[in-house]
């Protein structure tokens, strides 16, 4: 099957970004720039946004002191000491002068519905506990990202999230206080070979003191 090369960007790497606590700007205030501001304070971001009208629940969410507005247009220096800029006005003209800022100081910018203007673009995410799950088609279909997006979401049940919180924690107790690494990987190992439903059962305190009492 060939792959027209106008239709996929062959450039987008995924990973996962730490962005707790980081300056993250939005620029724009309308449903688009909600959206964004919602994802990026659910992982613990630091938002600004920038733009002369807000919607209701973005001037609710700078009430309750989880962003800061500034009620004004776009200006270069809002790009000073900033990790990402999501550039989301209705504005072609100004979206493409924070893109071109954006890139001059080589910070990442996400030019919204314009995948080709974007140094990343944002996947449909799944975050359920310590699971984060990202879903995305290059940009080229959403409507399928969103699909998958709900047909996995009903898959991932709390039963999952139990799991990783509690193996998750697990695992740091044995890197913490077991120095042989062949060690801690025969315990993941037996761990893996495990069913979740009975992990589950278990609980953390089982768990430590079954391998305790194996002497392993």
């Amino acid at each position: 099957m060939n792959t027209s090369k106008s239709s996929v960007k062959n450039g987008y790497y995924p990973l996962l970004l730490d962005i707790a606590r980081k300056p993250c700007i939005v620029l724009g205030g309308g449903k688009v720039a909600e959206r964004k501001v919602k994802m990026l304070l659910r992982f613990d971001a630091k938002v600004k946004l920038i733009s002369p009208d807000v919607t209701n629940t973005l001037r609710l969410l700078a009430q309750k002191g989880k962003i800061d507005i500034v009620g004004r247009q776009y200006r270069t220096t809002d790009l000073r000491n900033v990790s990402l800029v999501f550039a989301a006005t209705d504005d072609e003209k100004t979206n493409n002068k924070i893109r071109d800022d954006a890139r001059l100081r080589n910070i990442p910018v996400n030019v919204v519905d314009n995948p080709d203007l974007c140094d990343f673009i944002v996947p449909s995410i799944i975050k359920k506990g310590p699971l984060v799950i990202a879903i995305s088609t290059s940009g080229v279909l959403p409507l399928l990202s969103k699909k998958l997006r709900k047909e996995i979401d009903a898959v991932v049940t709390k039963d999952y999230i139990r799991y990783a919180d509690t193996i998750g924690k697990f695992r740091k107790y044995i890197i913490n206080h077991i120095e042989d690494k062949k060690v801690r990987r025969d315990m993941m190992k037996r761990i893996g070979m495990m069913s979740m439903e009975e992990l589950n059962s278990m609980g953390l305190k089982e768990i430590k003191r079954m391998f305790l009492q194996s002497g392993i």
